[in-house]
This record gives structure tokens, C-alpha cells and sequence, in this order.
């Protein structure tokens, strides 16, 4: 049988600056990453975004990301292996005490932004991010991108590991995410978005920028809360699953 979880970012405003689609989105998904204070987030849009989860009956997990809000988490940063140790114990943190304190429990974590793509080529950080996660508590899941370092550090230390895809990005022909900025490196047609993701889950195949066919493993696919009409995506995305005969549940479930 054909199964995918459905992730999104999930909380990422901060202050009196507050993403209005996490209410709709999280109707859809099955996993939502919860930013925790260092590229997005703060206490009350932390709280919330777990309470929705948890209403929804939607897997919570903690989105640590690198220590930049004017960046949104997206510029890289040099950091060391200890930085990144440090930084994911910290975050992991907030989300994990606000999970508790309402009853919840976080089911999985993922790196965000730069600091993901980092991890996903640089073995140090990688085993840094999964040693974090291990430690704080070993039933966490740890999501990467496919095929990547985040996602063998993590098999390595003994966590359950969760392969990523991303609908609404493109793929360089070695496997990573087609850089921000460059053109075509996010899909904001939800239907190719649709396709694209029905293609890996069914084939385990995904086309390149550069046109160039690779192999990868889908366990979740990704749509991006801040991507131009994220609901529409996300609706167009869970229909086209289901339509597909691909079963829409929740990670480890």
C-alpha cells in the first residue's frame, strides 16, 4: 500500500506578526513543524500552534532553525557541530514543554531552512542535530531530506529517521533543493506541485532542474506554509493523493 504523512511549517509569526493559514492548513495535514523561537515563533504563537495540532489530532513537531528572524532561518550561517548540538537541545525545548503542558506530546523534529540544507550535506552538524534529538528523547522522529546526511546520522545513533520530499521545490541533479533565489526553485503551480509529488511517493523518482531523473524514498512530503497560496496547494496536493490511491496518515502511525 502506497502511504504518505502530509508536513507543514506550522507557527511562524512571532510578536504582532501572525500567519493567518495555520487554522485552514492544518484541516489537511498530518504532521506540522512548529517553528520554536529562533527563525519564527514565539511563547504564545508556540502555544497555539500545538493546541491546533493537537485539536486537529495532527503529529506536533519541533522546527529548530538557525538564530536569524530578519533572515527567516534561510541564510546560512558558519556554526560549529557544538553550536548546532547546542541550538536544536534549546528549541526542541520550548516546543516539547508547551506539547507537555496541554497534554500533547511532540512526535518528531526537523531541522528548518539553511540549517537543514546544512545538515543534509555536512556529516558533523548532521551527527550534532541527531545526537540532540537522541538525546532529548529517543522515541523523537527525525526528519531529513531523502537520501540525505541528516537522515543516515540519524539511523547511525538509533532514531526512527523519516525520509522528505518537498512538492513545491525543485531538485538539483544531486539530490538537494534547487537554492532559493534561483529561478524555478519554488512550484507555485499547485498542479505540477500535485504531480511532482505524486511521481516520487508512486515511482520514487523525481525530475531535476537540470532534467536529469533521481532516485529517492518518499516517507513525507512537504508544502511550505509561506509558499504563494499555500492552502490551494495543500488542498490540490491532498486530493491529487488520495485520488491516486496513496493513503494520507501520520508518521510512525
Amino acid at each position: 500500500m502506497n502511504r504518505i504523512d502530509l508536513n507543514c511549517d506550522m507557527g511562524e509569526g512571532f510578536g504582532v506578526y501572525r500567519t493567518s493559514s495555520d487554522g485552514e492548513l492544518m484541516k489537511y495535514i498530518t504532521s506540522a513543524n512548529i517553528a520554536c523561537g529562533f527563525h519564527a515563533g514565539d511563547a504564545a504563537t508556540i502555544r497555539a500552534a500545538v493546541k491546533l495540532a493537537m485539536q486537529h489530532h495532527v503529529g506536533i513537531g519541533a522546527h529548530p532553525g538557525l538564530p536569524d528572524l530578519t533572515g527567516f532561518g534561510r541564510r546560512s550561517m558558519d556554526i560549529s557541530p557544538q553550536e548546532a548540538y547546542e541550538m536544536t537541545v534549546y528549541q526542541i525545548g520550548a516546543v516539547y514543554a508547551f506539547a507537555k503542558s496541554e497534554g500533547g506530546s511532540v512526535a518528531h523534529v526537523k531541522p528548518h531552512g539553511a540549517l537543514y540544507n546544512m545538515a543534509a550535506k555536512s556529516k558533523p552538524l548532521a551527527k550534532a542535530i541527531a545526537e540532540a534529538v537522541y538525546k532529548v528523547d529517543p522515541q523523537l522522529m527525525l526528519f531529513g531530506l531523502s537520501g540525505s546526511e541528516l537522515v543516515r546520522a540519524g539511523e547511525a545513533i538509533g532514531l526512527r529517521t523519516v525520509n522528505e520530499v518537498f512538492a513545491d521545490r525543485s531538485y538539483e541533479a544531486d539530490g538537494s533543493l534547487t537554492p532559493r533565489g534561483t529561478e524555478g526553485a519554488v512550484i507555485v503551480d499547485p498542479k505540477l506541485a500535485a504531480e511532482q509529488a505524486v511521481r516520487m511517493i508512486m515511482r520514487g523518482e523525481v525530475r531535476t532542474r537540470q532534467q536529469s531523473m533521481i532516485v529517492l524514498k518518499a516517507d513525507s512530503v512537504c508544502v511550505h506554509g509561506d509558499t504563494p497560496g499555500a492552502l490551494e496547494h495543500v488542498i490540490h496536493l491532498r486530493n491529487a493523493l488520495e485520488a491516486a490511491g496513496i493513503s494520507v496518515m501520520k508518521a510512525g502511525a
